[in-house]
């Protein structure tokens, strides 16, 4: 335990004047104790840095070769002059036939054609869509804690301890979420599931359709992710009915894979764009309320009704060479990490009954502490893909040294030094989970608040929206009119499993503001000084 005091934070609250007891009239004061996530300057792990580098090495062999073969030809050429140049290669062809020149054209042309169409082919991004709720589905926090008191399903102790979670959660006075949750019924079940999946799934959708002009039966992949819920027929089989889609769609449906879902998605969206040329794919990311709303009294079962709140993302793909010109943005990388074989990190969010039979979601104490290190592992894979090179060569000697070398002697081990992503990307869109979550992120990635500005006006406005929340916190920064041609993207997500997830996206151009877009009736408000 000792050695663990360094990733222990404490903060006293002040919670209010006890209205009962030997203490009646008197302040009352608590201290909570947290855990930070891991210092990652101290526990940069070998094997991970090489893993991407292997990355880096397999898509990036002709990085290597193709310069050195321009370098050995220059110099060759450099030393001849233009008329000594026109000899040789007079000389040189003189003594070939026709037949051996057109012979070695042809093998240039096959081995240029084999190699120009065995690269994969790149995977645009033609526009997406985030679903905003009616206005009678919006709540203040102070709404939020009534509606679970008419509920009638929790004691003031329960109605007390989600109060304090929901005022220091960051959450703003605009969520949505859904009527269901005041009612003393259970609310759980496959009728309310399904109207909200409906609700929120066709509302992204129509809006997407809309937005990108492309008709429901172009759509070749489609691909829906939603943890909790997960109904028969499932949730793609009730968008292939509702829009009519065709027949031979190839269609999945993914579940239980927490908020990292939205990523997991988008990688299976792309291999299957990969193995299926001119064709459309469509990613649809979002969790149900209602269905996953818990009326029992354990608290570390609670926590997930304060933070989660309604939303829904759709995204177009493609993989058309031709629609280049009207893209948004190129995929440029995903990088996948799964903790799930640590027993603690598998069960630091896990769904179960509690003792009244009650279903939700448990969550550990030690989950931003397993966040950190899936995060750890996430981004030093991720390094060498993106840093600069300069980045990446100054990191990895100071890595080696560290590891042959030690600590040089002194008591205290010398910090391997942390590449500063900041120069590998423009923008941050990072799940919006909670504040202390974005807290101590920004602390340990070194990250300003204006890399965190898309993230935390995301959860005050819409809450954790799970999966779909870095699609909110995109359409945030095309609200505000900030993309450029050439910006780099960073979405990073994490969930249950434990996962963490990171896409890299370049802008194609510059990203006016769009037409429709879920922030565009309060995008002057943002940021508020609260933030």
């Amino acid at each position: 335990m000792a050695g663990e005091q360094h990733l222990l934070s404490t903060e006293i609250v002040n919670r209010g004047i006890e209205s009962s007891g030997p203490d009646a009239g008197s302040l009352t004061f608590s201290v909570r104790v947290r855990r930070r996530l891991p210092d990652f300057v101290q526990s940069v792990n070998l094997k991970y840095v090489k893993l991407g580098y292997h990355y880096l090495i397999n898509h990036g062999i002709y990085l290597a070769t193709v310069p050195l073969l321009v370098l050995v030809f220059s110099a060759e050429l450099g030393s001849l002059s233009r008329e000594e140049l026109g000899r040789k290669l007079w000389d040189s062809t003189t003594g070939y036939d026709l037949a051996t020149v057109l012979a070695f054209l042809g093998v240039l042309v096959f081995t240029l054609s084999v190699f120009f169409l065995s690269k994969p082919r790149p995977i645009y991004l033609l526009d997406f869509a985030c679903y905003k709720p009616h206005d009678d589905l919006k709540v203040t926090k102070e709404q939020f804690i009534e509606m679970a008191r008419k509920s009638g399903k929790f004691n003031e102790a329960s109605l007390e301890f989600q109060k304090r979670i929901v005022e220091s959660s960051g959450i703003g006075d605009e969520t949505y979420v859904p009527k269901s949750i005041m009612s003393p019924e259970n609310t759980a079940t496959m009728k309310e599931g399904r109207a909200e999946a409906s609700m929120v799934m066709f509302g992204a959708l129509d809006d997407l359709f809309e937005k990108t002009k492309i008709r429901p039966k172009d759509v070749g992949i489609l691909v829906v992710n939603c943890s909790i819920f997960n109904p028969t027929p499932s949730l793609s089989a009730m968008i292939i009915n509702h829009y009519k889609m065709r027949g031979n769609i190839l269609s999945f449906n993914l579940g239980g894979m927490g908020c990292s879902a939205g990523i997991i998605s988008l990688d299976l969206a792309r291999d299957m764009l990969h193995a299926n040329p001119n064709s459309y794919a469509v990613v649809v990311s979002t969790e149900m309320v209602g269905f996953n709303w818990y009326p029992g009294k354990e608290r570390c079962m609670m926590i997930p009704n304060c933070f989660f709140r309604m939303g829904c993302s759709a995204v177009l793909l493609s993989n058309r060479r031709r629609d280049y010109a009207r893209a948004k943005y190129r995929l440029e990388h995903i990088v996948r990490t799964h903790k799930g074989a640590d027993d603690r990190s598998f069960r630091s969010v896990y769904q179960e009954e509690d003792d009244q039979r009650f279903k939700g979601l448990k969550i550990s104490k030690n989950l931003v502490e397993i966040g950190g290190d899936a995060l750890k592992t996430n981004i030093t894979t991720l390094g060498p893909l993106v840093l600069p090179f300069s980045e990446q060569l100054y990191f990895f000697a100071t890595l080696i040294w560290r590891h042959l070398f030690g600590s040089g002697g002194g008591s205290q081990p010398k910090k391997p030094y942390i590449p500063d992503y900041k120069l590998a990307f423009e923008h941050f869109c990072v799940h919006a989970a909670s504040k202390t979550v974005l807290d101590e992120l920004q602390r340990n990635l070194e990250l300003s608040e204006k890399n965190m500005e898309t993230s935390r006006a995301t959860l005050h406005r819409f809450g954790n929206t799970s999966s779909s929340s870095i699609w909110y916190e995109l359409a945030y920064l095309e609200a505000k009119e900030r993309i450029k041609r050439g910006d780099r993207v960073w979405q990073i997500s994490f969930g249950s499993g434990f996962k963490c997830n990171s896409a890299v996206w370049r802008s194609l151009r510059r990203v006016g503001s769009p037409s429709r877009n879920p922030w565009l009736d309060c995008i002057d408000r943002y940021p508020p000084e609260a933030l």
